[in-house]
Order: structure tokens, then C-alpha cells, then sequence
């Protein structure tokens, strides 16, 4: 016997509400000996309740089944726990699973929950709420607010919505000043746009916007310029298909931790795509290690080789980047209520 696993599917992410295919799931994964609790979730709430029923019952490996909203909800419950995490990648643009070289066939993420090794991964957090993807404020969250309620009253699609949405937020070209605190430094900046990723987002041959790994310590901060409305409208599809490094006019940092400061009193802020009302200051960090998550074996040997050669994510010597807590790049170098994805 390998262990108690508990999978925590979303019910309306991809086919997790098809009960032939759950039992299917069920099968391949009790086959090599696995002792299998499987469980449908509406909701992000229900999704968190699901992940800490399965700790306190001592489940050696939790998985969740959706996009990349319902990877945060389960992750959150997991961080710093040393509990496996396991991702089966059913949302509509799995980000996560894709930085991770996680297969998005099923049968072969399936297949890596068997096969696979745990990698430690660093995981973003911005007072109390963790994201393992990105966060956002300004222009994108706006715009995920208006499609989210236009989808509940209008019933529509979600692209239909988006573009909708997408319009609206334009006609009012909104703006934020913020007050940026970096290593003892402060920026303060006016723009529509603020974008800090877990690790750096950077341009890898024929795919824009890839992380090149997860555990380098860092986060990637970019405050986007004064663009045009039509800068804004590429601004805001670079950020929906997670390839802010085909986007222009940004300045960037690389930090360990950053404090956001405004003179709202509340903010729209996204979370791996949720959008949620925090109240200002904005305190990130990035929590290094803090989740196992499985991965290919071969995923997992290039980690561990990486670290031993003692190379950081940036590709300098662990020991001489260590006190550096923030690095600036040019702008040409960048060139939970509802149920989650």
C-alpha cells in the first residue's frame, strides 16, 4: 500500500463532473496500490474544507483537479505542511501545471501522481493569501470583477464576457499611484497596472512568459508605464495568457519581499486569477519551499542538479545573490467564495 491520497476535484472544471470518468481516476490510482478518497467540490470554501479534512486524516499526497484557482484553493491549505501536492490540470489555461512541466494529457498527470517525485516549490504571499502563479492590481482585476458579473447576470460565456468587460474598463483608463517600497527604496508610480509573479517571468524561445523555474526566492514586480488605450488592450491579453514579457514599457524588480502602498482604503487584488477586496498595505513575500509539489522524475533531477551546482533562479551563484534583495531591470528586459478555475 503507497499511502492514503485524498483528490479533490472541481465540479465544474473540465470533465469533474462526469462520474464514469471519476471512477476511472479512481481505478488507475488504487491499481498501483494507492488507498483513494475522492471528492467533487462547488466551491472554494468547500475545496479548503476538503484539503484540511484530508490532513487532519493524514493523507500523505492531496490532489486538486481544475485550473489554476482551484490549484491556489487546495495549495493554500498545504503550504509549509511537507504533504505531496498533486495537480491534475482540467482548467482552461493551466499555468501552473505548464511552469511545472506537469503533463497536461491526463493520462500521463495521472501517470506522474504515480510516478513522479516531490519537487519543493516557493509560493507567493500577499498579507495572509497565497498565490502560486501571480497577483495583480489595477486594470486586471477590474476587469475580472466586470466579467464575473456579467456572466451572473447576463449568462454569458466567459470570453464573451472578458471582452465586454475588457471594453468597460478602457472607456474609464483607470489609474493607480502607488508607493512602491523595495529593499528600503521607495518608487512611486502612476499606472494602470501592477503585476508581482512568484519567481520571474522571462521569454524562453517559442514560449513567451514561461517561468524558468519556481524556486528561485524571488518575486518578479513589473509596474506597467503610461500606455495609449491601445496599450492598455495588449497590456491586458499579455496578462490573461500569463506573457507579460511580450509586453513593453514596464519597469521590473526582483525582490524577496515589497510593500505596496496607496491611499485607498480597499483593493481589488487577483490571486491566481480570484479576485479578492484587501486593505492596503499590500505586504508580499515569497515563501521558499514552503509546497511539494510532484513532478516528472526528469523535472525533478534537472531541480536538484541545478541546486547542487548552487545556482540561484537568475543564474549566479547562490551564495554571492543571497543578501540581494532586489535587483532593477530595464524596461527593455521585459521588453475565495466562488468556485475557482
Amino acid at each position: 500500500m503507497l499511502g492514503p491520497i485524498t483528490v479533490i476535484i472541481n465540479a465544474s472544471a473540465g470533465l469533474g463532473y462526469q462520474s464514469d470518468w471519476t471512477e476511472q481516476l479512481r481505478g488507475k490510482l488504487e491499481a498501483p496500490g494507492f488507498a483513494v478518497t475522492l471528492k467533487l467540490a462547488h466551491s472554494g470554501a468547500e475545496m479548503i474544507a476538503a484539503a484540511e479534512q484530508a490532513l487532519d486524516e493524514g493523507a500523505t499526497m492531496v490532489v486538486a483537479g481544475g485550473g489554476d484557482g482551484t490549484i491556489n484553493a487546495v495549495a493554500s491549505v498545504l503550504v509549509g505542511s511537507g504533504v505531496r501536492f498533486g495537480v491534475l490540470p482540467l482548467g482552461t489555461l493551466n499555468h501552473f501545471a505548464k511552469d511545472m512541466k506537469i503533463p497536461l494529457a491526463l493520462d500521463e498527470a495521472i501517470a506522474n501522481l504515480v510516478h513522479g517525485q516531490p519537487c519543493q516549490v516557493d509560493v507567493g504571499e500577499v498579507n495572509g493569501s497565497i498565490f502560486l502563479n501571480n497577483s495583480s492590481l489595477g486594470l486586471y482585476p477590474d476587469i475580472v470583477r466586470q466579467r464575473e458579473q456579467l456572466q451572473r447576470k447576463l449568462g454569458q460565456g466567459k470570453w464573451p464576457a472578458f471582452g465586454r468587460a475588457l471594453v468597460a474598463s478602457l472607456r474609464r483608463y483607470p489609474f493607480l499611484n502607488v508607493k512602491l517600497k523595495v529593499n528600503g527604496d521607495a518608487h512611486v508610480r502612476r499606472t494602470p497596472f501592477v503585476f508581482i509573479g512568484n519567481n520571474e517571468y522571462r521569454m524562453q524561445g517559442l514560449n513567451p512568459g514561461v517561468r524558468a523555474r519556481l524556486d528561485g526566492g524571488m518575486l518578479s514586480l513589473y509596474v506597467a508605464q503610461r500606455p495609449t488605450r491601445l496599450g492598455l488592450l495588449r497590456l491586458a491579453f499579455h496578462a490573461l495568457r500569463g506573457r507579460l514579457s511580450e509586453a513593453k514599457d514596464f519597469d521590473v524588480l526582483l525582490a524577496r519581499e515589497l510593500v505596496i502602498e496607496t491611499h485607498h482604503k480597499r483593493l481589488r487584488v487577483a490571486t491566481d486569477g480570484e479576485v479578492n477586496i484587501m486593505h492596503p498595505p499590500l505586504c508580499y513575500r515569497s515563501l521558499p519551499a514552503a509546497l511539494a509539489v510532484m513532478v516528472p522524475p526528469s523535472v525533478a533531477a534537472e531541480a536538484g542538479a541545478i541546486k547542487a551546482a548552487g545556482i540561484d533562479a537568475y543564474g549566479a551563484d547562490a551564495n554571492a545573490s543571497a543578501g540581494v534583495a532586489a535587483t532593477a531591470r530595464t524596461p527593455a528586459a521585459s521588453s475565495r467564495s466562488a468556485a475557482p478555475a
